[in-house]
């Protein structure tokens, strides 16, 4: 049995501080990285930042987390990075039942024909599925099924715990000036007007689609502001809803995550939350300018379930369906920087957008580390809107693709006839629903993000195909690290579980090469380095070199069958200085 070796100098701690590159001025609260927002992209880029060691403070306009649904989707990707932040099965703990169906089906209505069942295992199934899987299986940490609601308060409390957050919610960011020592901010609590002046080195703004930093900046969105169809087009509404005789009357045999009705009057969506009794219900409003009406979304749930059923409407919340947009910059170019929302804006089919602003994140921290740490070059920051500005625009225009797809779906007069001519345009119907699998899978889109042609990647090779469908793992540098399984049994251990906090450099094979002379190098310049024998051939196979160089992201920055003849320039290319 061969298990990765962990060398025994771990070069450097990577939560050792080092000098920060700004100046605190008297009579201020201070701190390395002031973050404004405090969803799910600002939560975790402070958590990968105490991670790496970094103090930071989170601004927040509400007291305290937002509790209305919105996504239910956590990819295979972003429950990576949970796991990188030792917290993926707290979260996996969260949102359905364990045994309950993560299929989405499609009816006429709720108590009427099932037209097609796109069929997807409950969290118990894929958690087996994944520890009976081969050693090589890449999707080691496979999609969650959880509100981001739930998920969202988890983070928020795990916040609260770690040592170097600090959180303001209820509390807003006036205004903020740069400078070039670093960042002033106003801070006003929003219950009393009490406020606060905080220094800092850098700012993030992840406050969302109406981003208050963004504006200031005046960088502008591009690409497509709506898209006219049907159904998940134009002016929606996601109203959270408590209907405890849906499941006992409607889903009771057949228990799905998503119901879609389609029939001549109507088409929505109905999500399931708990299991049990509430759900998030999307409706398309008539007009643009029409705000959601309690009688209105009963009435059209009364339709979609073809009768009257118990309801409590909790709460809506309004979205345009069908958008693709990213900001036409990613930051000011110093020292402030957006993630999440604030540079990205979906349509929730796929549900890439949370999952694109996690991946933000967990760009965006080790830069950020880096620079306070004082290992980080004057061009690693930019890095962040070069790397991230293909993948926001890939992952809107997928999304947007999919919405096309929901919208071009026909509802002819006699698919509700209890007839030949109803069987026969309900197969139809069926047939084209039945297709829309990738849509609830998109693997090639969750976990096949590259940063090919970044000027902190080192290439070597022909990077595979984009493909959103499937995934092909490649030793090629710019895309996430391979996975492997090391050891055998319900013991073994994942690769990415060896991976250090700053840079890791693999020895791969069962003839480990030389790594003395980047190991110091790294020393000399303070970049935080864990080296690991990995004795597999398996491992080499992936890779298709004696040695990768993986980056703090997991991504991939060289690779070679032994080391380059100056190893302090390799390293002062993948930390941007030079």
């Amino acid at each position: 049995m061969q298990i990765a070796q962990l060398i025994d100098f771990r070069l450097l701690s990577f939560s050792r501080q080092r000098n920060i590159k700004y100046m605190p001025a008297a009579d201020n609260l201070n701190t390395p990285v002031a973050i404004s927002g405090g969803g799910p992209v600002g939560l975790v880029l402070a958590l990968f930042l105490d991670r790496h060691g970094v103090p930071s403070v989170v601004f927040n306009t509400e007291d305290t987390s937002r509790w209305h649904p919105k996504g239910s989707t956590h990819n295979s990707r972003t429950m990576e990075h949970y796991r990188r932040l030792g917290i993926s099965a707290a979260v996996r703990r969260l949102g359905l039942p364990h045994d309950h169906p993560t299929d989405v089906v499609y009816l006429t209505r709720f108590n009427g024909w099932e037209l097609a069942r796109i069929r997807m295992p409950s969290e118990a199934e894929k958690m087996a599925a994944a520890a009976a899987a081969p050693r090589t299986a890449q999707n080691f940490e496979p999609i969650h099924r959880a509100n981001q609601m739930y998920v969202e308060e988890f983070l928020l409390r795990h916040a609260r715990s770690r040592p170097n957050i600090t959180l303001r919610f209820g509390w807003r960011v006036d205004s903020f000036s740069e400078d070039t020592a670093g960042i002033t901010l106003q801070a006003e609590r929003v219950a009393d007007g009490a406020r606060e002046q905080w220094r800092s080195a850098y700012l993030a703004g992840c406050d969302g689609g109406q981003s208050q930093v963004r504006r200031t900046l005046g960088i502008r969105y591009r690409g497509f502001d709506r898209l006219d169809q049907a159904f998940i087009g134009g002016r929606m509404v996601s109203t959270y809803i408590r209907a405890p005789s849906l499941y006992p009357d409607f889903f009771g045999a057949r228990r799905a995550w998503q119901y879609w009705v389609v029939n001549p009057q109507a088409r929505n969506a109905l999500v399931a939350l708990n299991g049990k009794d509430e759900f998030i219900y999307w409706t398309k409003l008539a007009n643009d300018a029409d705000e959601p009406d309690d009688e209105v979304i009963r009435r059209s749930l009364f339709q979609a379930a073809g009768t009257e059923v118990p309801v409590e409407i909790i709460g809506h919340r309004p979205w345009s369906a069908g958008v693709a947009l990213w900001a036409e910059r990613f930051s000011d170019g110093s020292r402030i920087f957006l993630a999440g929302d604030a540079i990205h804006l979906f349509t929730p089919t796929g549900g890439f957008g949370m999952n694109t602003g996690i991946d933000d994140a967990a760009n965006l921290a080790w830069k950020l580390a880096a620079m306070v740490q004082g290992w980080g070059g004057p061009r690693l920051l930019a890095g962040f809107e070069l790397e991230r500005m293909p993948i926001a625009s890939r992952n809107t225009l997928a999304a947007r693709e999919l919405a096309k797809n929901v919208g071009e779906v026909q509802a002819p007069q006699e698919m509700e006839q209890d007839s030949a001519r109803g069987e026969a345009a309900r197969r139809v119907a069926g047939d084209y629903l039945a297709t829309f699998g990738e849509e609830f899978a998109s693997i090639g889109v969750q976990l096949g993000v590259r940063y090919d042609g970044s000027p902190l990647i080192v290439p070597d090779g022909t990077p595979p195909a984009d493909d959103f469908l499937n995934y092909a793992p490649s030793g090629v540098p710019g895309g996430r690290a391979p996975h492997l399984w090391l050891g055998d049994g319900p013991a073994r251990t994942s690769l990415f579980d060896l991976f250090g906090i700053g840079f890791t450099l693999l020895r791969l094979g069962p003839q480990a090469a030389n790594a003395g002379e980047l190991a110091s190098a790294a020393a000399r310049g303070g970049i935080p380095l864990d080296v690991i024998d990995v004795p597999n051939g398996e491992a080499r196979d992936l890779y298709g070199r004696n040695l990768a160089l993986i980056r703090p992201d997991q991504h991939i920055c060289w690779r070679g069958d032994a080391l380059p003849g100056d190893c302090e320039a390799l390293l002062n290319t993948i930390t941007g200085r030079y």
